[in-house]
């Protein structure tokens, strides 16, 4: 078993990764900034810090290392709010990551897993997406993104390295046993905001019903958050045996509109999702859909949980959320 560093694991698809690292008998150590992320949600120990204070980032090491790895999730990634902050965006993504890389290399731990995104794809030029498609982001977080994954490319040059690359779809659900799920503050995703609006909460806005879909409306490729922790220990285990350095689409292979994602909240909760439609929202493309093939081939990675559970975990959080924003909620 290793000894691994996860930053941003009080976060979303962090804090599932590092409890289901600890699951499998990994010797896990958080280090998250609490901007975006929740105490609750990281587990033990956790050290509370940011990336961009490079001191900080070498004290971890020096503390409580040696470390076997370390697995990157800390980012700001709200696609909209990087519109409006590429200098924010720039200087958390870009900057503190040049900070961890400098230390793990320091420390000569040399295995990394990184938490990428489809959103460096950009509008990609056909559907599904191999990791072979071009990157061409169209919004600062995609491209902040890209901008690391070009530098580890260069880092993985050296075959001491063993870099993993994991660009996920759209991350949903929650633990299936209700302990951890996605509470973002403010929160932007579609689904725990469409199920809000579910259960009474404000109405849904919907941006854009005029894209070249079957429907009008934008169409993802979601994967549950479960499904991702597992990509990551498989991709820990890859790197742990020198299977090489790569990237990997992390995502479903199928693809649901805007539309049909409130007809299955419907199905799921037995309640409608109010909502209405606003002008497109500027850096989202029409339609993002993996192809997941390689990750099957190279990992032995398949998600086992389709949009049914992905919501019924979500709902499940929304109705007995155990910390954050909506915890203080009437339950039920």
């Amino acid at each position: 078993m290793a000894r691994l560093l996860i930053t941003g694991g009080a976060g979303y698809v962090g804090s599932h990764v590092a409890r289901h690292m600890r699951s499998v008998g990994h010797d896990v150590v958080v280090f998250d900034r609490l901007f975006e992320g929740y105490r609750e949600a990281a587990g033990s120990p956790l050290v509370v810090g940011d990336l961009r204070d490079r001191s900080q980032v070498l004290r971890v090491f020096q503390q409580h290392g040696p470390f076997d790895g370390v697995l990157h999730f800390a980012a700001r990634m709200s696609v909209g709010e990087s519109v409006t902050d590429p200098l924010g965006y720039w200087d958390v993504n870009v900057g503190g990551t040049l900070n961890l890389l400098a230390a793990m290399s320091q420390h000569q731990v040399q295995k990394l897993v990184f938490s990428s995104t489809a959103a460096v794809y950009g509008v990609p030029e056909r559907t599904p997406i191999s990791e072979d498609a071009p990157m061409a982001p169209i919004n600062p977080y995609g491209a902040t993104k890209a901008a690391v994954e070009r530098l580890l490319i260069d880092l993985a040059a050296d075959p001491g390295w063993q870099i993993a690359r994991l660009r996920y779809f759209n991350a949903a659900g929650g633990a299936s046993d209700g302990w951890i799920g996605e509470a973002h503050d403010p929160e932007t995703h579609l689904l725990p905001l469409a199920l809000d609006a579910a259960r009474g909460g404000a109405p849904l806005t919907l941006f854009g019903e005029d894209y070249p879909t079957p429907d009008g409306t934008c169409v993802r490729d979601y994967v549950h958050v479960d499904d991702l922790a597992d990509a990551h220990r498989r991709a820990w285990e890859r790197l742990q045996a020198s299977g090489g350095s790569g990237v990997w689409n992390l995502g479903s292979g199928t693809g649901y509109s805007l539309r049909e994602i409130l007809t299955a909240i419907r199905a799921v909760t037995g309640r409608d999702v109010p909502h209405a439609f606003g002008p497109r929202r500027q850096g989202d493309p029409p339609t993002l859909l993996a192809d997941p093939s390689r990750a099957a081939r190279d990992l032995g990675w398949t998600p086992q949980r389709d949009l049914r559970t992905i919501l019924t975990d979500a709902w499940r959080w929304r109705c007995e959320p155990r910390y954050g924003r909506g915890a203080w909620r009437t339950r039920g």
